[in-house]
Order: structure tokens, then sequence, then C-alpha cells
């Protein structure tokens, strides 16, 4: 019972150093910032391209960043030693 208390307990602290994290991707002029919580904490558009070409891109940077932002943290779990 302890053994999964302090697993818990490790837990937590990755998940708040998880969300310290942040990633910025860019597409075409378009940038995401991304924290460790796969919240997105910033968008900047870029005027010079098209709304359906802003649109297209925000979804590119999007997706990359989310799956960036998932193997950055696989890789950090895998570091921290907590086999899962």
């Amino acid at each position: 019972m302890f053994d999964k208390l302090k697993q818990i307990n490790e837990l937590r602290k990755l998940q708040g150093e998880f969300a310290k994290e942040k990633l910025t991707v860019e597409k075409r002029g378009v940038f995401i910032t991304m924290n460790g919580s796969m919240d997105v904490e910033a968008v900047k558009l870029n005027s010079a391209l098209s709304i359906e070409d802003q649109q297209e891109a925000l979804k590119e940077a999007l997706s990359q960043a989310k799956h960036e932002m998932q193997k950055k943290m696989a890789q950090k779990m895998m570091a921290s030693g907590m086999g899962f």
C-alpha cells in the first residue's frame, strides 16, 4: 500500500513538472505554444495568409505540437524511472 501511495505522489510531482514544459511550433508563419498539460497557451496567426491557409497551418501546427509534446513527455517519464 505504501508503495502505491509513493508512486501516486511521484506521478503528481511529474504532472506538475510536465505542466511547466513549453513547446512552440511554427507552420507558415502561424505559431502555437503548448504546455505539457496539452493546453494551448498562445496562438499567433499570419495575416499574410488567407483564412483557409491560416486554418490549415493552425491545424498542422496543433497536430505537430501535440505529437512533439507527447513524445517529450514520454521521454521524461522513461527517464524518471517510472516504469509503466
